[in-house]
C-alpha cells in the first residue's frame, strides 16, 4: 500500500508544477509577445516499495519539461514609429549584458544616443548585428515589413529577424527574452514579416486556462483522497492485525 502513496505524492508534485505554469500564463495574459507554457509529463518505471511477490513494477509520474506554444498572437495597432510586431516564424535579436538574447516584444523606442532599444534598454540590432541608430535630423522613421528601416530617402539600416532551427533549443531568460541553449547561429527569417505601428499579443487564452486551472484543482483533490483513503486502509489493517495477535 505505501507505493500507492508514493505514486499519488509524485502525482501531486507534477500537479503543482503545472499549476504554476499554468497561473503564470494567465498572469501573462497581456503581456507583449508571451508565449503559453504547458508541462510535459510521463511515467518512470521504479523499484516497488513493497509487493506480494517483490517484483511488480511501480510508476510514477515525472516532469519531463516545459512545452511553449509560438502560434501567432493577435495583432493589435499602436500607432508607434518604434512598435513593431512578428508576422510568422522569427524573433527581435537583442544585445544584453549577458550576451545576445531574443525577443518577440516589440515595444522598443530610443535611447538618448538614438539607438533603438528595449523596454529594459538593450539595444535592438541590425542584420549586421550592430545597434540600429536612429538620427531625429533626418525625419520620421519608416520600417518596412521586411524590416529596413529608412528616414526619408536614407536607408539606415534593416531589423534583425533571426529564428533557429529548433524552437526547442530556445529558452526563457526574464523581461521577456529567450537565449538560445545551441551552440548554432540563428538564421535570419526571410519569410517573416515586420509590422510597424503594431504589437503582437500574448497568444493565452483565458478561459482555456481557466479550466485547466479547474481541472488541476480537481485532480489534486482526487488524489489526495485516494491518499488518505490508502492509508486509512493501512491503518485499520494494523488495527486489526493486532487485535488476532
Amino acid at each position: 500500500m505505501d507505493n500507492a502513496l508514493y505514486v499519488g505524492l509524485s502525482r501531486q508534485m507534477t500537479l503543482r508544477r503545472q499549476l504554476d505554469i499554468v497561473a503564470n500564463n494567465i498572469a501573462n495574459a497581456n503581456t507583449t509577445g508571451f508565449k503559453t507554457e504547458d508541462l510535459m509529463v510521463a511515467t518512470e518505471q521504479g523499484k516497488p516499495a513493497k509487493t506480494l511477490d517483490g517484483k511488480s513494477p511501480v510508476k510514477f509520474v515525472m516532469d519531463t519539461g516545459v512545452a511553449r506554444d509560438f502560434t501567432q498572437g493577435a495583432m493589435t495597432k499602436t500607432g508607434g514609429d518604434f512598435d513593431l510586431a512578428i508576422e510568422g516564424m522569427g524573433f527581435f535579436h537583442v544585445q544584453t549584458a549577458s550576451g545576445d538574447r531574443y525577443t518577440r516584444d516589440g515595444r522598443f523606442t530610443t535611447n538618448p544616443e538614438g539607438q533603438v532599444v528595449t523596454e529594459q534598454g538593450n539595444p535592438v540590432l541590425d542584420e549586421g548585428g550592430g545597434p540600429m541608430t536612429i538620427d531625429p535630423t533626418l525625419g520620421p522613421v519608416s520600417i518596412g515589413k521586411d524590416g529596413t528601416v529608412s528616414q526619408g530617402a536614407v536607408r539606415v539600416g534593416r531589423v534583425a529577424v533571426v529564428r533557429p532551427d529548433d524552437m526547442a533549443s530556445m529558452a526563457k531568460d526574464g523581461d521577456n527574452l529567450y537565449r538560445n541553449t545551441t551552440n548554432t547561429t540563428l538564421q535570419a527569417a526571410p519569410d517573416a514579416r515586420v509590422h510597424q505601428g503594431m504589437l503582437e499579443s500574448s497568444n493565452v487564452q483565458p478561459v482555456i486556462e481557466i479550466t485547466k486551472l479547474i481541472e488541476i484543482q480537481r485532480a489534486y483533490e482526487g488524489v489526495a483522497k485516494m491518499m488518505d483513503n490508502t492509508a486509512e486502509l493501512s491503518r485499520t489493517a494494523v488495527e486489526r492485525l493486532g487485535k488476532v495477535n
